[in-house]
């Protein structure tokens, strides 16, 4: 059988779908090896420490989970065999499946898990919030963790199912000790790739064979949860950084998988038969504008909701999608709409109003501060927001320095908390899928948790306040539900909202995949945006559902964010395109 079969019959399962392993074992090396060009190249194998896909992707292939979650978000054991729920729903126990080893040969013990959970409970804005309510991550014995709660919470399993910016992926005890704010350069798994540490190049190769000792989970492959059966014998990771060069490589068949492709070059891929374009991601992605809240001129949440006021969603999907309006669809919303807290809120608060704008702009006090934007120019749909914001902020009349990079270096600057003339930053843009957004507690953008949140470090322990009582509601009540109502968070938000959702019905399909890619643009006046989960797929609730949280989000936030699904007007990311032979 030929690696085209092999593609093939995996287009005809879905994306998870498991293979026959003799269908992998019957081929040559090079129809055994899939090669594939990642939107950005991996610099970073540490998943706590760097919230980037690359390494996320990174992290489902040589890592993972104590549990998974279906495309209809039922949690399943995944490393866990299974788990009961003691004390009145204040302890945790949780059973390891036997046999289960890391790469290094070293089994894997319920103390790599508890250290793992720990270690990402302590960065991640999920695991931040369920932590506070955790008195103590024991261990029973080598397959059984005991975690205890201070009181009940409906939603510890699912946080540690799924996690949300971050992962909770279980690796060695001795890394998992590392302190969250450390970067791990390490990588030991137990997943179903192992990465090959001898042929890493960062920024250019990374290289991962098949692991022989992987025991998958039981049932049908399904999102994250279910067997996770390995069909190649090695896979590449090739930077391609040019655009041009990637499509080329892709059309000769040197590369097998082009991740993210920009508008310009997708009628031409789609012309060719042997090329296969469709959506990467069902649930969609959010467009972000980040604000860096803790240095002028965007320390001011005056000046933040000034740049509310200017932005227009439908300039940075016009960009983004080389005008094309199937693409996505307007949506002013701290939460993605079409999820239950998601709620188009108009132009009350996005009216796109230059002049307005300006005049907020001179009542704030801006008085020519440096505003400097860092945009990926390796990225293609995220270097046009870039782009897009710079011109805007030019015609307002502010002092901006554009600061065009590659992502890996992006990534590092923007950790830098310092004023611009120290090397610091003001805005960047990036995006955040859907499913990782919809809640309150998960929407990582949206959070006020200053030093210990995403990089822009929005502070607001109002929003944190209420993000707890949410966290502990026992049911999806109106009480619940006013929590996240959008008022107080548009009025003062770490994000603004800037996400077009795009018509599903409209959007081709990758054969590996279902669904299309959406993309909508996130705008943070003041803080962060916000990020979705699975949410975004479920139905939509009654209105009454949108409350409190997400009000005070949009009033306390105020930063811009340019990526995401149930924002104001969004853009919607470059098409994927795989290579398959016919």
């Amino acid at each position: 059988m030929k690696r085209r079969d092999v593609l093939r019959a995996a287009a005809a399962l879905g994306a998870t779908a498991s293979l026959g392993a003799p269908a992998v074992f019957a081929q040559s090396a090079r129809e055994r090896t899939l090669r594939v060009a990642p939107l950005t190249a991996l610099s970073s194998v540490d998943t706590v420490f760097n919230t980037s896909l690359v390494t996320t992707n990174h992290g489902y292939a040589a890592y993972d989970t104590l549990f998974g979650f279906t495309g209809k978000r039922e949690i399943t054991p995944q490393m866990a065999e299974g788990h009961t729920v003691e004390d009145n729903g204040r302890t945790y126990v949780i059973k390891l499946r036997e046999g289960l080893k890391f790469h290094n040969g070293e089994p894997v013990r319920a103390q790599d898990a508890i250290q793992s959970l720990k270690r990402w409970a302590g960065r991640e804005t999920f695991g931040q919030t369920v932590a506070k309510f955790v008195d103590d991550w024991g261990v029973g014995n080598d397959r059984t963790l005991r975690i205890k709660l201070t009181q009940p919470i409906p939603i510890f399993l699912e946080a540690i199912a799924r996690g949300s910016a971050s992962i909770p992926f279980i690796i060695p005890e001795h890394l998992a000790k590392t302190d969250p704010f450390t970067q791990i350069t390490e990588s030991i798994g137990s997943g179903p790739f192992r990465f090959v540490k001898e042929e890493f190049v960062p920024g250019q190769l990374a290289v991962y064979v098949r692991n022989k000792d992987y025991i998958p989970a039981a049932g049908p492959a399904d999102w994250t949860s279910g067997a996770k059966i390995a069909h190649f014998e090695r896979v590449e990771w090739r930077a391609m950084p040019e655009q041009a060069t990637a499509a080329a490589a892709l059309r000769a068949g040197e590369i097998d998988w082009y991740e993210q492709v920009q508008p310009d070059l997708v009628p031409s891929l789609r012309a060719n038969p042997q090329i296969a374009i469709g959506s990467a991601n069902p649930s969609g992605f959010n467009g972000i504008l980040r604000f860096n809240h803790t240095q002028a001129p965007f320390n001011n949440p005056a000046i933040r909701r000034a740049i509310l006021l200017a932005v227009n969603q439908q300039d940075y999907m016009q960009a983004l999608t080389g005008g094309d309006p199937t693409s996505y669809i307007n949506c002013r919303s701290m939460f993605p709409c079409g999820t239950p807290h998601g709620a188009d809120t108009g132009t009350k608060y996005m009216p796109a109003d230059l002049t307005a704008a300006r005049a907020a702009l001179k009542a704030a006090g801006y008085d020519g501060a440096k505003v400097v934007v860092l945009s990926p120019a390796d990225v293609p749909t995220i270097h046009p927001m870039g782009e897009v914001t710079a011109d805007l902020l030019k015609r307002l009349g502010m002092n901006v320095e554009f600061a065009a990079m590659d992502w890996a270096t992006l990534v590092a600057r923007r950790a830098n908390r310092e004023a611009t003339d120290k090397g610091g930053w003001s805005i960047f843009h990036t995006w955040a899928p859907s499913s990782i957004i919809g809640s309150p507690v998960e929407h990582f953008a949206m959070r006020g948790l200053g030093a210990k949140g995403w990089a822009g470090w929005f502070a607001d322990d109002r929003i944190e306040d209420l993000t707890a009582d949410w966290t502990t509601a026992t049911t999806d009540g109106p009480n619940r539900r006013r929590r996240c109502h959008p008022g107080p968070r548009l009025r003062n938000r770490p994000l603004h909202p800037l996400r077009p959702v795009p018509d599903p019905n409209r959007l081709p399909q990758i054969p590996h995949r279902i669904g299309r890619r959406r993309r909508r643009l996130h705008v943070e006046p003041a803080s962060r945006l916000t990020r979705h989960t699975n949410a975004c797929r479920h139905r939509i609730r009654p209105p009454d559902r949108r409350t409190r949280l997400q009000a005070r989000s949009v009033e306390a936030h105020q930063t811009v964010s340019a990526a995401g699904p149930a924002m104001p007007e969004t853009t919607r990311s470059a098409p994927s395109a795989r290579w398959r032979r016919r």
